[in-house]
């Protein structure tokens, strides 16, 4: 009897199936699950070729069934051949063996290298402008005198002692167990292959590739946000035998003194005084393009605290509808200080302004007059943040996000 399951349970066979079984099982299965055909099962894919691969050989099914995958050797199930390998093998090469089911199978090419991220800091009159950043980048590309051979023409052999795999077994007996280990080929340092001293390429050192200052101009464009990337193809790091990754720049944008963006659209918060306020000014903005912008506020029109008005067209530009968002504006009315007017000038006010509204208990109710009193500004925090406690929350998350550093891929501007 089996000591473990999983591998059949894997295949959805019992221990007990014939290697017939065992094939049709992985036929049905890898039929089902191929990359190519469905794209997010490519761990399940691996789990059944792995499985089969190790069943269906006597000898490694002999040893599962007695110790279980601790007899095999360690992540790996078979001596290296891959999941596409063994569908390649089984189907008769591989997905182009399926071109009649699946209209037609393309070749796996090379690889692709991984993409180098990094992080772009603008501010929003960046965004608003646009702006052009020349970048330094620090790279490995082949090396041009060896073409990425590591040494002359023929001087390159596959190494003896792994045959080119780069990694070697050791096999050892531990009671009634038989463990097998992988380690890193000592002999190539786990290139799998070698290349004489004398026969090295004198530029890369046989490494076949050379680090080299690549310059890239990232054009930031206007109405970009936050988070979006710009990439550049291929422009990742080299090596023999795959494509390179990208360069992916990430615009961080840096927070603004004076407006706050909402998509296409600017917020700014405007300060006017009461006289204007009521009997009418005028505000001026500084834009992000060294414009100033002269907003008249009308005699009359009264604006209230807290009001919240718009100019169409000043806000950034959009990169979908080419047409630029709104400025909004919040006003705050700054109130003049307590007892600023003498008792004649405040009946003047009473003859300028609106009656007042005079509010009364109810008839026969009992009353008692009280006396206001301010309240020391740290109390007031205090009781607000206890009212409103999101804004609590918002204030102590933001402190904290102040407080904490955010290591990133160091790019040199120029």
């Amino acid at each position: 009897m089996a000591r473990e399951t999983k591998l059949y349970e894997t295949l959805g066979v019992d221990p007990s199936a014939s290697q017939n079984d065992l094939k049709k099982a992985y036929r049905k299965l890898a039929l089902k699950y191929h990359p190519d055909k469905n794209p997010n099962a490519g761990d399940k894919f691996k789990e059944i070729s792995r499985a089969y691969e190790i069943l269906s050989d006597e000898d490694k099914r002999s040893t599962y069934d007695r110790f279980g995958e601790e007899g095999l050797q360690v992540g790996g199930g078979g001596d290296g051949m891959s999941a596409d390998d063994l569908f390649a093998s089984f189907f008769g090469g591989g997905m182009g063996g399926m071109g009649g089911m699946f209209g037609g199978g393309m070749p796996r090419g090379p690889r692709k290298g991984k993409d180098l991220v990094h992080t772009i800091k603008v501010t929003l009159e960046d965004l608003y402008r646009g702006k052009t950043s020349k970048l330094a980048l620090q790279k490995k590309v082949i090396c041009p005198k060896c073409s990425g051979r590591g040494g002359k023409e023929g001087a390159v052999r596959t190494c003896q002692s792994c045959s080119g795999s780069g990694v070697k077994f050791i096999t050892r007996a531990m009671g009634p167990m038989i463990q097998r280990m992988q380690m890193t080929c000592p002999d190539c340092d786990g290139e799998g292959e070698s290349i004489r001293s004398e026969d090295r390429c004198k530029e890369c050192n046989g490494a076949k590739v050379v680090s080299q200052r690549k310059i890239l101009t990232v054009n930031v464009e206007k109405g970009m946000h936050n988070g979006q990337k710009v990439v550049f193809k291929e422009e990742g790091e080299q090596a023999p035998g795959i494509i390179p990754g990208d360069v992916i720049f990430v615009i961080d944008v840096k927070e603004h003194p004076r407006f706050k963006r909402s998509g296409d659209h600017l917020f700014y918060e405007a300060h006017v005084d009461l006289l204007s306020a009521l009997a009418g000014g005028e505000i001026v903005i500084e834009h992000l393009d060294d414009r100033y912008l002269t907003v008249p506020i009308i005699p009359g029109e009264c604006i209230r605290p807290n009001e919240l008005k718009v100019i169409p067209g000043q806000g950034m530009l959009s990169q979908r509808h080419h047409q630029p968002g709104n400025l909004y504006i919040r006003f705050t009315v700054d109130f003049p200080e307590p007892n600023f007017a003498s008792e004649e000038k405040l009946s003047l006010l009473e003859q300028v302004l609106p009656p007042r509204k005079v509010e009364k208990a109810p008839k026969n109710a009992v009353t008692e007059e009280c006396v206001l009193s301010n309240v020391d500004p740290t109390e007031s925090v205090r009781i607000d943040n206890n009212v409103n406690p999101t804004t609590a929350t918002a204030m102590d998350e933001e402190e904290e996000e102040n407080d904490g550093g955010h290591p990133g891929v160091q790019c040199a501007q120029q």
